[in-house]
């Protein structure tokens, strides 16, 4: 394929916060259905909405300060550069929690997009967006996440492959049949998995 992009999701992808969303949702209320947290709290009363905000965004805070950098980001994200290719940053996570993250743990991406530029996953705009921006076609685009809402959205915007990594159980059976995806059990396959896509150009660090 021609790679002119590849989209990058963050928790759980790019970087591990150790936050358990189960948990999370459950010590609001919520069951997981597959939903974003923050679409599932549209319908609450604006007390329990309040209140669950407080607990989400304490979370987030907690999960950029202390997490960790998923192994294999750098040298992917180094590989991608090398051959000219922008590689965005495209999160349901809030603006301030993943400019912490950045912080932290400086990662060259492009262009960076969170839930307060726009639409979340799985709204297909969240991923034409920073698609837009780059000047990319989503036919020219790779979409790499690790769960539900990263497949729905790229499908949704008619990108032309879809890589997850480890990807929950409980999630494979929330994605539709006609969704197509490649797994990969961590970053260094993934890399693997690209470079099979674009075998005329090796994907190697320097």
């Amino acid at each position: 394929m021609r790679l002119r992009a590849v989209l990058f999701d963050m928790d759980g992808t790019v970087f591990d916060s150790h936050l358990d969303w189960i948990e999370l949702r459950r010590s609001m209320g919520l069951v997981p259905d597959g939903r974003p947290i923050m679409v599932q709290l549209e319908s609450a009363p604006e007390a329990e909405r309040a209140r669950c905000l407080a607990i989400l965004h304490a979370a987030e805070r907690e999960g950029a300060e202390r997490g960790d950098i998923v192994p294999g980001t750098f040298e992917l994200l180094e590989a991608l550069h090398n051959l000219g290719i922008p590689c965005a940053l495209v999160t349901n996570n809030s603006r301030a929690s993943t400019q912490t993250v950045l912080g932290k743990h400086p990662m060259p991406f492009d262009l960076v997009m969170t839930r307060d530029d726009g639409a979340m996953k799985p709204d297909p705009k969240a991923l034409l967006l920073p698609l837009a921006r780059l000047g990319v076609s989503p036919r020219d685009a790779l979409a790499i996440g690790d769960a539900h809402l990263d497949a729905l959205a790229a499908h949704g915007a008619g990108i032309a492959e879809i890589l997850l990594v480890h990807l929950p159980e409980w999630m494979r059976a929330l994605i539709p049949a006609d969704v197509s995806y490649r797994e990969a059990a961590d970053l260094i396959q993934a890399r693997e998995i690209i470079e099979s896509l674009i075998s005329d150009k090796p994907l190697r660090p320097r």
